[in-house]
Order: structure tokens, then sequence, then C-alpha cells
């Protein structure tokens, strides 16, 4: 029997490419999104889609409801992919703002793996992998929501292994640096949507409105293809013992060292290199 796998955030990028190549791979793939229009692209696709959006407890308890139905009641992994970035000054960052960065990066993700552990659990197995970020492992200056949101979903992760030790449920966490997506797409989305325009107009946000739109600073000699991160999610899905942390591109291995090593000061010093206020 193929192996079943729950994705989020399948719309594009990092999740589409996981999809579409576990599929070839044969794996029985169900790749969720939270757009009608998406479900029926993906289909389209030749790939089982489920309407799923994290930010909604009745959609993940409709899709998942769907997906057991279709596989008689086992599911063998989730990947959780789906998520948003937030971009602004903490000081100009609302609760509101916060709030929902945190329902769909950390505590969408939270409850779906709530509803699934009770499958893994009758069933003896399972493997549970995070889609975070390596500014869950540093920050960044203006990206304060996202970093707070990864670093919530690591520990979250890292609590969940800890709690599962000694069973077959296997949790790990893949930790991209820069790669090639509609990330940074959205990102500036949300950053036009929430700052406040008034705002907007002064020299640091032109500033991180450049960063944003702009790929020449998104260090694009280390920048890879979502492939990358397929790559280390099927080292998850198969290695008998899969590691808990899985980095993705050389800058992400480079900080997450880094952070190990060097006091904060010379981290603060490190990371702002990409201070938006530091841009030419």
């Amino acid at each position: 029997m193929n192996k079943t796998i729950l994705i989020t955030g399948c719309s594009s990028g990092i999740g589409l490419c996981a999809a579409t190549t576990l599929h070839k791979k044969g794996y029985r793939v169900f790749a969720s999104a939270r757009k009608d229009s998406d479900v029926l692209h993906l289909e389209q696709r030749g790939l089982e889609s489920i309407l799923l959006d994290v930010n909604d407890s009745e959609s993940i308890r409709t899709a998942l409801a769907t997906l057991l139905e279709k596989t008689g009641g086992t599911l063998d992994a989730v990947f959780n992919n789906a998520g948003y970035g937030q971009g602004g000054a903490v000081e100009d960052l609302t609760r509101d703002m916060m709030r929902a960065q945190f329902e769909t990066n950390v505590f969408g993700p939270m409850e779906l793996i709530t509803q699934i552990l009770p499958i893994m659990r009758q069933q003896g197995y399972g493997r549970i992998i995070q889609n975070t970020s390596i500014l869950g492992v540093i920050t960044l200056p203006y990206y304060g929501a996202y970093a707070a949101s990864k670093f919530a979903l690591e520990a979250f992760s890292s609590t969940l292994r800890q709690e599962l030790r000694g069973t077959s449920i296997f949790v790990s966490i893949i930790a991209p640096g820069p790669i090639e997506s509609r990330f940074r797409d959205s990102a500036y989305k949300s950053f036009k949507q929430t700052i406040q325009q008034e705002k907007l107009g002064n020299q640091l946000y032109k500033k991180l409105e450049h960063f944003f739109s702009n790929d020449s600073t998104s260090l694009p000699m280390f920048t890879l293809s979502p492939d990358a991160v397929v790559k280390k999610l099927i080292k998850a899905l198969e290695s008998p013992r899969p590691k808990a942390h899985y980095y993705v591109t050389i800058p992400a291995h480079l900080m997450a060292f880094l952070r190990r090593v060097l006091p904060d000061k010379v981290m603060d010093w490190i990371v702002s290199s990409v201070n938006p206020r530091k841009s030419k």
C-alpha cells in the first residue's frame, strides 16, 4: 500500500513541489489548500486535493474526516507547510497583526497535529514534519512577528518530539534559508496591507519595501529551488531514524552554527548587514 501524506499550503512553492514530487514517487498525497480555485488547480495536476484552511477549526476537522474516509482511517505522515510572513518593526505590530501571524503559522499547525496524533497513536507509527525557517533559530530586524511564530513552532515541535520519544511517531523540523517561492511576494502584500499608510512613506519602510521587492537583496547565489526542501522532506519521511532538524541552504546551516557558538552581541552585528536601515 502506498504511504499516505497530508501536505498543507500546496497552492505554490514548497508545498506544490512536495506534493508533485512525492506523488511521482508513489506516495498517496493529499495536497491541501485553503481556496476552492487552488484545490481545483491541484486536481487538474492529477493530485488528490482537499480544502483545508489552518485558520479554521471546522475546516481542519472536515478535511481530516474526508481524508480518513478515503484512506480507511490511517495517515502515515503530515507536512505542515502552510504559512506567511508579516513584516514590520515591532513597535508597529498591532495585536491583530500578531494574532493573524500566529493563527496561521502556529495555532493552525498545532491544532492539526493534535487532531492527527490519536490516529498515529492508534496505528502505532507516523511522521510529523514541520516547515519552519532559519528565522526560527535566529532573528532579523523587521521580521519580529514571523520570527516569533517560527520560534514558537520550533519549541512546540521539540516538546512534541520529547513527549513521543520511545514511540514510532517521529517529529522533524525543516528549517530553510532563502528558497525560490512566492513567499516574498506574499510577505510584501501582507506588509502593504497591514502597516499604516502614513508610516509606509518613511525612509525605513521605503528601504524595507525595496528589500521585499528587489531580488538583488535576496542572496541569489545562495537561493535554492523548492526541490532542496523536498529532498530533506524525503529524508525525514524515509530515514529509519530521522533527524530532529534539517537545515536547507548554506545560509541556514551557517546561521544555525553561528547561533550555537557566538555571543548575542556578535550575532547582532552579523545580522545587522541585512538590516533595511543599512540598505543602499
